[in-house]
């Protein structure tokens, strides 16, 4: 049998049928898909795993018959108990073993994510450069004009003093205001990245005790974690900005289910594993879920979540959710969020050794 080490390496399903139609190899984007081990996949027919497996069956018995050297077709097989799986096939048969076939499987969703994700990340560093070079802009004049305030009210003649000296403080309090915003927009740029060991188990349960402490009654904070998860190199303390962002927003939106006392947020740990992230390809990767139950996030501004002073809140200064991107991607990771009413989930996947 050829060699098939190198099909591990590739983000798309690949299957290997032999003449019975039974399945004699499957790499781990495949034993993704299938939501099976190789283990498990090996005792069954392909077309076992599907409710309509006519249209395969049929382009099989074909590239047996060596109609074609590969076909490519689009896909919708059935599961049952699961979402139907839309994939683009591409059936060849091969020479040795004999009457083999090998069967590449790509999702249709996993193209339109990957497209998404690289939109993200180019529309991410496009914002990164307005932001700065914006704040810089904006940083020199305020000076000035809090300089020139202070100056002025030592000017002011002592008879209106109380009364003028009302204004100048408003120039200077908004001024400071502004300097506060500006400082804010540049801090991930400036903070350097401080790599150590990280456990993201400790991230969490560090987040979970600052909410719990906020939040003492109404809000249950829920634990799925997988043990299993090893440590990895990253800043500490940008990830723990990074998940008490996120749960901190969550638990805002979460007010008035925590006053009828079901509120609830999970923590949620896995190992994904062949994953691309920023257009780089990884065998593993932890994929932290961080869920509410709560309204979810406003249509009219849910494509916009991660773009700076986009805020869903009253109030709200709409740089948390950047700042958490920002420091994701600094650890060369991605987030993204799925959000409807009842339900938000946002998730985070970094790159593991």
């Amino acid at each position: 049998m050829p060699s098939l080490a190198g099909l591990e390496l590739l983000a798309s399903a690949v299957v290997l049928v032999d003449g019975a139609g039974q399945i004699a190899y499957a790499n781990a984007a495949a034993e993704n898909l299938l939501e099976s081990s190789l283990k498990a996949l090996s005792r069954q027919k392909l077309s076992a795993q599907f409710l309509n497996p006519e249209e395969l069956e049929h382009i099989c018995a074909q590239a047996r018959q060596h109609k074609f050297a590969d076909l490519r077709q689009d896909l919708t097989l059935e599961r049952a108990g699961r979402d139907p799986l839309h994939v683009h096939s591409i059936v060849s048969a091969l020479e040795e073993p004999r009457d083999h076939i090998l069967i590449e499987l790509r999702e249709h969703l996993q193209h339109l994510k990957l497209d998404r994700e690289e939109r993200m990340l180019d529309q991410s560093q496009v914002n990164k450069e307005l932001i700065r070079n914006l704040a810089h802009e904006i940083k020199n004049p305020l000076g000035g004009i809090r300089g020139a305030a202070q100056l002025l009210e030592m000017e002011l003649p002592p008879l209106h003093l109380g009364q003028l000296r009302e204004y100048t403080q408003v120039i200077i309090k908004e001024a400071d205001r502004l300097q506060t915003l500006v400082d804010r927009l540049l801090a991930p740029h400036r903070r350097p990245h401080i790599v150590g060991d990280v456990n993201i188990h400790e991230v969490c349960e560090r987040v979970r005790s600052l909410i719990l402490a906020e939040f003492p009654t109404g809000l249950a904070i829920r634990r799925d974690y997988d043990a299993s998860i090893p440590e990895f190199r990253g800043d500490k303390e940008q990830l723990i900005q990074t998940v008490l962002n996120i749960a901190h927003n969550a638990a805002q939106a979460l007010s008035a289910r925590i006053e009828a006392g079901d509120a609830e947020l999970i923590f949620k740990t896995r190992v994904a594993r062949q994953v691309t992230l920023a257009k780089v390809r990884y065998g593993l990767a932890l994929d932290l879920h961080i869920i509410d139950n709560g309204p979810g996030i406003a249509p009219q501004i849910r494509d916009r979540i991660f773009y700076p002073l986009v805020s869903g809140r009253e109030g709200g200064s709409g740089l948390g959710l950047t700042l958490a991107q920002t420091f994701v991607q600094q650890h060369l990771g991605v987030i993204e969020c799925e959000s409807r009413p009842g339900y938000t989930d946002f998730r985070i996947l970094l790159p593991l050794p």
